[in-house]
């Protein structure tokens, strides 16, 4: 009877090896076209621990977000990650930072590309890197919504780029 135990202990242990819990990763981002202020309003909900993570790994500071051990940088260093990481049609007019709001484990983040004249443009397009030099599992959606014009992507590493068509 021991022998049977111990067979099944060791036919289970590599098992529960396997299945640990596989973390997902990834954000959303909200691209709307605002006629009243003539802008592209943006929103991004990126996890808290992620973020961390890049910047902690990328600045090798201790980014804590959202608590009493939030660096002073920690804006400078956001706004810095967001405009090598988050591009609206080619940076043409870079976005400007609004604010951030933390909602539980996640940090929202508020952007703006002011003064877009929309009556030449053709396309609208957004790439979104964002958490993709750390995490290669990393899927970003995006929503695009220009007008009465909607679309969303998912976009990977592989494909970081969402067209819109007006």
């Amino acid at each position: 009877m021991k022998i049977f135990k111990k067979s099944i202990i060791l036919l289970l242990v590599p098992l529960f090896a396997f299945s640990a819990t596989h973390k997902f990763y990834v954000s959303v981002t909200n691209v709307v076209y605002s006629k009243k202020d003539d802008a592209l309003q943006i929103t991004s909900r990126i996890f808290i621990d992620d973020i961390e993570a890049v910047f902690n790994e990328r600045y090798d500071i201790e980014y804590k977000l959202a608590s009493e051990k939030e660096v002073d940088e920690s804006l400078a260093y956001l706004q810095k990650y967001l405009r090598t990481k988050l591009d609206v049609n080619g940076q043409v007019r870079p976005h400007q930072y609004i604010g951030k709001k933390i909602d539980n484990d996640v940090v929202i983040v508020f952007l703006e590309v002011p003064e877009i004249d929309l009556s030449n443009t053709k396309t609208i397009e957004v790439s979104n890197k964002i958490l993709m030099d750390l995490f290669d599992e990393q899927q970003n959606i995006v929503h695009l919504k220009i007008n009465d014009l909607k679309k969303s992507y998912v976009l990977t590493k592989e494909n970081a780029k969402g067209v819109l068509n007006l």
